[in-house]
């Protein structure tokens, strides 16, 4: 099976927008879907994240707070996931919650090395 990383870019303003009840139905639908992700095999892992991120740059190594304002997206989390194929995932991501709520998810494939 091949490995991905599915990101899940929310839109911060939308967000930001989000009542307590809304942002329960986004947790629980995540929830769910991670639970369908296990239960058919795909899900590896998968967790949200905090909004504060530190950036570590340059070969003098700049340290720098984050999420910074001027950005409209963050990552909000991801999901670890084995498929047979990019068709597949492609497919799963399509079903994300985080799309229900201006989000887009990115998928990215993991380099395999011969060893």
């Amino acid at each position: 099976m091949k490995k991905y990383l599915l990101l899940l870019h929310d839109d911060v303003e939308q967000m930001q927008k989000l009542s307590p009840k809304e942002m329960q139905e986004l947790v629980n639908a995540h929830l769910a879907w991670a639970n369908k992700l296990a239960t058919s095999g795909h899900l590896i892992a998968g967790e949200g994240l905090e909004e504060k991120s530190i950036q570590i740059s340059g070969k003098d190594s700049i340290v720098k707070d984050g999420t910074f304002l001027e950005s409209k997206e963050m990552i909000g989390g991801f999901y670890f996931l084995q498929t047979k194929d990019l068709n597949e995932i492609i497919e799963l991501a399509k079903e994300c919650p985080c799309h229900l709520w201006g989000g887009t998810t990115e998928i990215r494939p993991i380099m395999e090395y011969e060893e």
